[in-house]
Formats: structure tokens, sequence, C-alpha cells
């Protein structure tokens, strides 16, 4: 089991997770990073989420996985 934590962040602001979570794997990692831009995405309001993107760290600030929002939206056309 690892303690990861995922950070998001745009060309704009940097949204930091303080306190992370435990998971068995990567897969599971890569599951919950993919419902957590789900849900910032699903959420009602202005914001355009394309230039996100969720970066998964382990304990030591090590990035294991880089998810873009882009990747769940879609590009615009």
């Amino acid at each position: 089991m690892a303690h990861i934590y995922f950070h998001c962040s745009s060309p704009a602001g940097l949204l930091l997770d303080r306190h992370g979570c435990s998971v068995q794997d990567l897969t599971e990692a890569r599951d919950r990073a993919a419902c957590i831009v789900q849900t910032f995405i699903s959420a009602p309001g202005p914001e355009d989420w394309r230039d996100w993107s969720l970066h998964v760290s382990d304990a030591e600030g090590e990035e294991i996985l880089l998810l873009p929002f882009v990747s769940v939206l879609g590009r615009s056309h």
C-alpha cells in the first residue's frame, strides 16, 4: 500500500492535496485520478478545465502519473 497525493495545476494556478490517500497499486491510483478529474469537470461553473492537469505524487514528492484533464474532456473543435 502506498500513500499518494493528487495535485492539480494549470498555467494560472495550483491546487495542492495536503492529505492524500492510500492505494493498493498504480491501477487504483490511475482510477482514483480519473474520478477526481471527472468530479472537477462535472461541477457546475464557468471553469474551462482544458489547460488543467492532475499530478499524482508519492510520499517523497516523486510524480508517478500525469493525467491532463483534456484526456477526459476531449479537445474542443
